[in-house]
């Protein structure tokens, strides 16, 4: 149930604790009059932040800063993954699968573009109340960091209150100083500094972008320059986002418009990810896309979230079985149709006979023998060809894999 109010930035905090509290997972939706923000929580934790403004330039900082091996300006998008709020997310996840980043660097990347959210939040939340909206129903199955969300408030309430107590509260970190009066400064400065003025103080970045670039902290660099701020020799002003390259794709037609048969989605529950990776490579390759549900408990939240066309799922996982898990997806009115394609390393009739009784619509044994299995999806995507061309277009929306 999606639940909205307003609150100030003190009751804000509270209710990022009660979140925790309460083992909270799901979507946080802060709005303000000016910026739009997500907290994707997970049992309590943020695992996840997006929103506000300069989302690509943000994610360029963490990648250059936390994975240097990865070559930014080579990796391009389609059209249809900058349709998605959680491009950033997904792109991330696919470098760690792809083995293109370590366990490390992403935790790194992604705890810091939490905090760098929070702190907008804050600095936001400060000028004027904000509404929280409260979805459940979204929910992220991978974590990409372990951090509690103790350590986030703290770091968040530490950066905010030393960033105002500067005399900086009233400029973002996003804005861009451009130098005005370069003689004046000249007169003020060191010919080393200086020279830094001329070379950075240029308009060309943002007060991030400059901490990164001269390797300084952000609130040493921004303190240093408000002076001169102050006293007009320098001037402020807001720069636009810097998106990756995006690949032109003929002939494009947006997602809200296309039918749900052109791309299908498939979606996999099972506890190794192992298995998922291997079907994941399977999948993509032959134009399909997937979504992959590691932690039994969250599938149906994320089966109803994404539709897909065709669900494998496994057979043996703890805590809830293949043939729970297959009866609860019966149970739903939206997924009560979806193919069901069971996978179990057991080969017994009576395996299948209850995996049959619980609702499934076929039965597969491992190992995965990728011929098969792509015969028994399309085999069950023709099925459902003749019903999927006459959906309407509004019915589709579903997550989309990266190529990089």
């Amino acid at each position: 149930m999606v639940h909205t109010e307003f609150v100030a930035y003190k009751d804000l905090i509270e209710k990022f604790k009660t979140c925790t509290t309460n083992q909270y997972s799901g979507k946080l939706e802060i709005n303000s009059s000016k910026n739009k923000w997500s907290l994707y929580y997970r049992f309590g934790r943020i695992i996840w932040a997006t929103g506000g403004i300069h989302q690509f330039r943000r994610w360029r900082r963490k990648i250059n800063q936390y994975c240097p091996q990865i070559k930014i300006d080579e990796i391009k998008l389609q059209p249809i993954q900058l349709e998605n709020e959680l491009w950033d997310y997904q792109l991330l996840v696919l470098l760690y699968k792809r083995k293109k980043a370590d366990r490390k660097q992403v935790e790194a990347v992604a705890k810091n573009i939490i905090s760098e959210v929070l702190f907008d939040i804050a600095q936001q939340a400060n000028f004027e109340d904000v509404t929280c909206v409260s979805n459940p129903k979204v929910i992220l199955d991978i974590s990409l960091t372990f951090m509690n969300t103790e350590f986030f408030l703290n770091r968040m309430e530490g950066e905010w209150n030393a960033w105002s107590s500067a005399g900086l509260a009233n400029f973002t970190p996003h804005l861009s100083p451009a130098l005005l009066q370069p003689k004046q400064v000249q007169q003020l400065v060191t010919p080393t500094v200086y020279q830094n003025f001329v070379n950075f103080i240029n308009g060309e970045y943002t007060l991030q972008d400059l901490a990164l670039k001269l390797d300084f902290n952000i609130l040493k660099i921004s303190s240093d320059l408000l002076p001169f701020i102050l006293r007009g020799f320098i001037k402020m002003s807001n720069l636009p986002d810097l998106p990756l390259a995006v690949e032109e794709v003929k002939n494009y037609i947006p997602s809200s418009c296309k039918e749900k048969l052109d791309t299908p989605l498939i979606a996999c529950i099972d506890d190794s990810l192992q298995i998922c990776q291997t079907l994941e490579s399977i999948i993509t390759a032959n134009n399909m896309r997937f979504v992959q549900i590691q932690d039994a408990i969250q599938a149906l939240p994320t089966l109803i979230e994404n539709k897909p066309d065709v669900i494998l799922l496994d057979l043996m996982m703890p805590v809830v079985n293949g043939y729970e898990v297959c009866a609860q997806i019966r149970r739903v009115n939206q997924l009560a149709n979806v193919p069901v394609i069971i996978l179990t390393g057991s080969d017994g009739l009576f395996d299948k006979f209850r995996a049959k009784v619980a609702g499934s619509t076929d039965f597969m044994s491992k190992p995965i023998v990728a011929e098969k299995l792509l015969a028994m999806i399309k085999k069950y995507l023709n099925n459902k060809a003749d019903s999927l061309q006459q959906q309407s277009c509004s019915n589709t929306g579903h997550k989309t894999q990266f190529a990089i």
